[in-house]
Parts: C-alpha cells; structure tokens; sequence
C-alpha cells in the first residue's frame, strides 16, 4: 500500500477539494499520511492568487524533496492551470494536473510511477474546458466542514486570474448539496460553511448542450438547507455586495441554522479604484448592505476584504477607504497586498503603487481591523452566546467560536469538544480572546436568531 500526502495552499475552497481527492485516492487502497512521514506520494494543491503562493508551491517541492527524495511530487490547483511548464521546471516535480484534469489524478497518473526520462507529464488543457462541476467537501476536522456548492467565476476583476484558473461560474445542485449536508450530519459536524469562488451566483448550470444557465438561486438553496437537521449552524463563507440582497439578509436574520456572520468583499472604498478594478458596485451600496444587516442583526460579524495599492489608487484614494472603513460598523478586515499577476487588466493601469507604499498601506489597514476587531468584542461583554468548542487545545486551554463568530477560550474539558454551549461573554483577556462563564450546565442547541438580535 503506498503512503500519499496532501499539502494545500490557498482557499477554503482548496481545502474542500484537497479532502475529497484524499478520500477518492483512499477509496482506490492509498493510505493517508503526514507530509513528514516519510510519504510515497506528495500532493500539492496549489493557489495563485498572488507571487507569494507561487514561492510558497516551491518552497513545500523542496520540503517533499528533503522528507523523501524517491517520492512522487503532484502539482494541481489554480497556479497548476496557469503555469502548467513553469512548475514542470521545477526540480522534484513529476506531474502538473490543471482544472479539467485534477478529479482525475488516479486514471492520469496510474500508479504514480516517475518518467524514466526524468521530465515531468503535464496535463492541462485550455480553461475552457473546465465545465464540469465536481463536489467537494472536506472533512479535517470534525466540528466545521467546508462544503463547496460552486466554482468559477464570470466577473473580469482587473487583479485576478481565478477566471483563468478555474472557468466559468458553474454549480451543484440544491438537491445534491443538501444530500451533502445530510452525509456531513451523520459524520457527527456541527458547522457547514458553505464556500465557492462567487457563492452568490449560485445556480448556473449547462443546459441542453448551451452556455450555463440559471436554474436555481442561492436563497433558494440556504432555504433549504435550513431544514436539514443534524447540523446546528451554516456559516456564508464570502459573498459579493451586489449579490448579498435584501432577501438573503432577512432570510438569514429569521433563519434556523445560519448564522449572523457575513464576509462582504469590499476591496475599496473609493469608487474611482472600484471602476479601476471593474468592480460591480460602488461604495454606496457596500454602505447599504452593511446597514442593513445591522439594522436587522445588531450583533452580526461582518468581514471585509480590501485590497491596498492597486494601481490606480492615489494617495486621497487610499485615505477615501480608510475613512469609509472607519465609519462603517464592520467587525474585521482582511487586508491583501495588490500583486501584479500575469494577464490581467491591472498591468494596463497607471499609476502603479510602489512596494514600500503598499506595505505601508497595508500595515495601516491591518491597525485599523485590530481597533475594529478589538470594539466588536468589547460590544459583546456581557452578553449570551452559543459557542462550538474546538479541538485545539494550547497551555489547557481550548477555544471556540460564538455564531457571530466571536473567538472565545476556556479551561480544557474533553466534554466539550465538538459541542455547543450557552455561555456569558466576560471580557477579553491579554491575547485579546473573549473569556466565557457557564450560563447552564446542559450542552444546548441554537436558539432562532431573532430572539437574539
């Protein structure tokens, strides 16, 4: 039986498909392994989204090279279908696989077996052909799977190549999701977060032959998903501002299972870098969504996405959406580096923004998403939640997330893990965690949303 390791890089959505080609490769008599115990085969699945995952893919070819020198080395993923020849040059890789060849890494690469010509094979054809949907979840841990319910994406943003990478948006169906959510139910998780490239466009498929068509919504799909019982909460992974409606907020206030998180890429709040960016929206209706999640879920998490130093985006620019950011009511930022990436608009717009200022940008908006991070906490001291305990577990300490996704810890208790408690939130400690007391003895379910909020 020969030893296989995964290694992924990048996205949620990555780690839900790096799970269930281990599953597939288990099924088919491989034994998963460790990255570091001595595997027969690496499996790398890679991200692209900026130069740094390129390195980090070279870096982890050099990794397996020291823990096996003999070992078979698989590239897939995003930077797989950009740069298919670029990663066959690399030293100690044997195979590329792109989008329309990773599902089938078994049948393409037999038993793994390195070329006696010492090059590696590479299968990758054109992103066109990338139309086949293939679902994935994963099943790391057993307290939060990510379940992917779509993939592609048919927004031409200036700074990005996942169009490139993974093709045109495509999904499952509500049907078979749900089948999904029922089979994680019995693996005994509590938390699905649902993920894709552009989640919101749920629901386009082939049709007769013809481009994709929309045969269903993504408020049609989290209705039903309500309904499947065994998983206590359903988290939105990230979901575009033009495509989070008014529905879907409401829906969500009202739900049974879903929670009040939210993850609304901003990217920037200065209109004149949106259009720059070929964003589908303005800052006006970013402000509106955000509004209205919390006019509805006063305590609802929302998470931004921001991209600093895009070309385009001029010093008054900058300060635009560090000023909008401040004023709006959002609980944390993830802050992303522009990087310039091969075929792309964004190469064709001026002025570009040094390196030493974007960094210095970004070193400002990561303050600013500790000072907000930090005053949504505060916002939560003495309030009840429910928190899903987790199986980390560091100086005998084990920690959890509330719904609206506070972090909080607690002294270790194996009865714990992997269930859900209503708790009193009693203020942060010097890590800047929430500390919790017990409201009730008894593990309890979630309680409807809007006898909360």
């Amino acid at each position: 039986m020969k030893k296989i390791a995964f290694y992924t890089l990048g996205c949620k959505l990555n780690f839900s498909e790096t799970s269930t080609l281990s599953r597939m490769l288990e099924q088919k008599g491989y034994e998963r392994v460790e990255f570091n115990q001595k595997p027969d085969i690496f499996i790398i699945n890679t991200c692209s989204v900026t130069d740094n995952a390129d390195k980090k893919c070279r870096k982890i070819v050099r990794e397996a090279q020291h823990i096996n020198p003999d070992g078979y080395v698989a590239i897939v993923g995003c930077y797989a279908q950009l740069k298919p020849e670029e990663i066959a040059s690399i030293p100690g890789v044997d195979a590329v696989l792109g989008a329309s060849e990773k599902f089938r890494l078994a049948e393409l690469l037999g038993g793994f077996v390195k070329e006696t010509s010492g090059k590696a094979v590479v299968y990758n054809s054109p992103i066109e052909n990338a139309i086949d949907y293939h679902a994935s979840y994963s099943l790391n841990d057993r307290t939060r799977t990510f379940l992917k319910v779509q993939d592609g994406c048919d927004y031409p943003c200036s700074y990005c190549t996942i169009p490139l990478a993974r093709g045109n948006s495509r999904s499952d169906t509500i049907d078979n999701v749900v089948r999904m959510a029922r089979d994680i139910a019995a693996r005994g998780v509590k938390e699905i977060v649902l993920t894709g490239v552009n989640i919101g466009d749920f629901g386009l498929r082939p049709q007769s032959g013809q481009t994709n068509q929309r045969q269903e919504t993504f408020l049609q799909l989290i209705q039903a998903l309500d309904e499947v019982d065994g998983i206590e909460r359903f988290r939105i992974s990230s979901i575009e501002p033009n495509l989070l409606t008014d529905e879907i907020i409401a829906f969500v206030a009202g739900s049974k299972r879903f929670v009040p998180h939210f993850h609304v890429p901003l990217q920037s709040g200065s209109n004149a870098v949106l259009a720059f960016m070929r964003r589908r929206y303005k800052r006006e209706l970013y402000a509106e969504r955000v509004t209205k999640i919390k006019e509805l879920m006063p305590h609802a998490c929302i998470g931004v996405d921001v991209i600093v130093g895009h070309p385009g985006e001029t010093d008054e620019a900058f300060l635009e959406t560090c000023h909008f950011l401040n004023e709006l009511p959002v609980s944390y930022l993830h802050v992303f580096t522009y990087s310039e990436r091969p075929n792309t608009h964004a190469l064709t717009i001026k002025p570009v923004v040094n390196p030493s200022k974007r960094a210095e940008r970004s070193k400002m908006l990561h303050s600013l998403s500790e000072k907000k991070r930090r005053y949504f906490y505060e916002q939560q001291v003495s309030r009840e939640a429910t928190v899903l305990f987790e199986e980390d577990i560091e100086n005998g300490q084990m920690q959890g997330f509330t719904e609206n996704y506070v972090r909080v810890t607690a002294q270790y208790d194996p009865l714990l893990i992997n269930e859900t408690k209503r708790v009193l939130l009693t203020g942060l400690n010097p890590a800047g965690l929430m500390e919790i007391t017990e409201c009730e003895l008894e593990v309890q379910p979630l309680v409807h949303h809007s006898s909360r909020f």
